[in-house]
């Protein structure tokens, strides 16, 4: 099918003749890669380590000229990689069979593009009919990064939209604190009490969350709220204060996004940030609903009522923003407070963002060639690729039709069945202690064992196993108390400090005194000796590795 597409271009386009004899020949797509043509966009859509990977699954690459200047990746670095540099983006888009893109094509790029080839990137199709109509004139196959299917747990690797929110929200953050007048982190110095920074971040899905991380990490107060009332444990878990809405209603969405919310949430919602306005000193925004212009959750009034030197920052900026007040791609000053709407978050950060884009595409280009010979199958029984590909061969198939749920097999029904009591917990995850009954019944055990080696047992065996039993006891009520992620660094601090074999071995490796007064024929064996100093080595190794293994894990539980 690809030569005969092939054959077809050159009836249409005479003057690529020498280009297409020599791709069928080969059989090697090349993947093209062009300089990004939209105003102030850093970011290139594969970087030279990726390069090398692609290669190695039977792929040629050419790269524009200057394509990664913006991401400090230079043409020689992409030589390296074993990639071509083409000089004009004309010469690469009518070579390229693959064309990666961070932004969506513009007009012109798309009358560049070869007929029958494929593009993969940022597309947006419910935003860009236009654009769609112009790619499916072209015969082209389209795979939109941003319809990635991400309720796929196999789709997670090639996830764009996830990794250039992490990004955004990182920089969002660090935007604000350019912005802001003073310290985020509380000091006490001997000029004066600097008070942390309030942080309120509206949306906590991962851009929220990567901005949530950050600023905690900064040393500032952090508040966040979310539609979503099941995103409050990561809120916390980063360090931050999830402020519930005082209204019940579910937000959560279709592709872990949030719904559009009744008259009602929406109005007890609005009075929540105007509360928060009044007491934060910076609001990050991140409220997107796919499809839909961002919602409007900080009034003009709003902004009028928070304190000169406060900052906005409206991630949302590009869909139309979450602030009344914001504009587009600039950061301006209203009542005092100033408004961050920049569009551009990710490309602030073109290095870091261009390399996990390209990690991202490289595990697309994974799944279409499977087989590693350098031909691509864009396979539409695959639920991930069918959601990607909203043109295929100049034949528009946006949307994907409902991903289908496997079947679950019915539970074969008993003709009594049993219906198992709940277990109850104690807050700690782990089951209730026994009932009275039997805990009683397991104490008349024990007391009937105690009793049979009380009687047959030597003296000096039962003080030891009375010892013996009661640390046991005592280990055992010390280690149902304790929380159950704290249990593995205390298993090794008691390893660490219980190791009697040690005390053991020392005394079979030196005697007490008047043994050893008594004659050399009492001194412990060539064997009891070796097998004493071995114990005693490796009772060593717990000891130190459990100390360092119980300071390595209590580490992860500080800040």
């Amino acid at each position: 099918m690809f030569v005969l597409l092939r054959q077809q271009e050159l009836k249409h386009r005479p003057e690529f003749l020498a280009i297409a004899i020599t791709s069928i020949d080969n059989m090697t797509f090349l993947i093209g890669i062009p300089q990004e043509t939209a105003t102030g966009e850093r970011r290139v859509a594969s970087v030279p380590e990726v390069v090398e990977k692609l290669i190695k699954l039977g792929l040629s690459v050419a790269v524009q000229s200057g394509a990664g200047a913006g991401a400090n990746f230079g043409d020689d670095d992409y030589r390296a990689a074993g990639a071509e540099v083409v000089a004009s983006a004309a010469e690469l888009w009518a070579r390229s069979d693959i064309v990666f893109k961070v932004r969506a094509p513009s007009s012109e790029e798309v009358a560049l593009m070869r007929e029958g080839s494929t593009l993969i990137g940022f597309v947006w199709p419910a935003q860009n009919p236009e654009l769609m109509q112009q790619l499916a004139a072209k015969r082209a196959t389209v795979l939109a990064i941003d319809s990635l299917p991400r309720t796929l747990s196999r789709a997670q690797k090639m996830d764009a939209l996830t990794s250039m929110a992490g990004i955004s929200g990182y920089r969002a953050v660090i935007e604000a604190a350019h912005a802001f007048g003073r310290f985020l982190n509380g000091q006490v110095t001997a000029a004066g009490k600097v008070p942390p920074a309030k942080v309120f971040i509206a949306g906590a899905g991962v851009a929220g969350l990567a901005a949530i991380g950050t600023a905690a990490s900064l040393g500032a107060i952090v508040r966040a709220n979310d539609t979503r009332a099941e995103v409050a444990d990561q809120v916390k878990s980063l360090g931050g204060e999830f402020v519930k809405v005082d209204y019940d209603e579910e937000g959560s969405g279709g592709g872990g996004y949030a719904k559009v919310m009744s008259e009602g949430f929406q109005q007890a919602q609005r009075a929540m940030y105007a509360q928060q306005a009044r007491d934060a000193d910076i609001i990050i925004t991140t409220a997107l609903i796919p499809g839909k212009p961002a919602p409007k959750l900080i009034t003009a009034e709003m902004v009028q009522s928070m304190m000169p030197g406060s900052v906005i920052v409206d991630m949302a900026a590009e869909q139309g923003g979450n602030c009344e007040l914001t504009v587009p791609g600039e950061a301006v000053v209203r009542h005092g407070v100033t408004i961050v709407g920049y569009t551009d978050l990710a490309s602030r950060l073109a290095r870091q963002s261009s390399t996990l884009y390209g990690n991202n595409l490289l595990r697309v280009v994974e799944e279409l060639c499977k087989t590693k010979d350098g031909t691509i199958n864009v396979d539409f029984d695959d639920d991930a690729i069918r959601g990607l590909t909203v043109i295929k061969e100049g034949n528009i198939t946006w949307p994907p039709p409902p991903i289908k749920q496997p079947a679950v097999a019915p539970k074969p029904q008993s003709a009594a069945p049993a219906v198992a009591a709940p277990k109850k917990s104690n807050g700690h995850g782990q089951s209730e202690p026994m009932s009275a009954r039997s805990l009683a019944v397991v104490f008349g055990i024990g007391a009937l064992a105690f009793l049979l080696v009380g009687l047959f047992a030597p003296a000096t065996f039962l003080s030891h196993f009375t010892v013996f039993v009661l640390a046991c006891f005592i280990g055992y009520m010390v280690i149902w108390n304790v929380t159950p992620s704290l249990h593995t660094p205390l298993m090794s601090v008691t390893n660490a400090i219980s190791s009697i074999i040690a005390i053991g071995a020392l005394v079979q490796i030196a005697p007490p005194l008047g043994e050893l007064t008594a004659g050399a024929g009492d001194r412990p064996s060539g064997l009891i000796l070796g097998l004493a100093v071995g114990a005693l080595a490796l009772t060593a190794v717990n000891m130190f590795g459990g100390f360092a293994v119980t300071r390595r894990m209590l580490a992860m539980f500080r800040k």
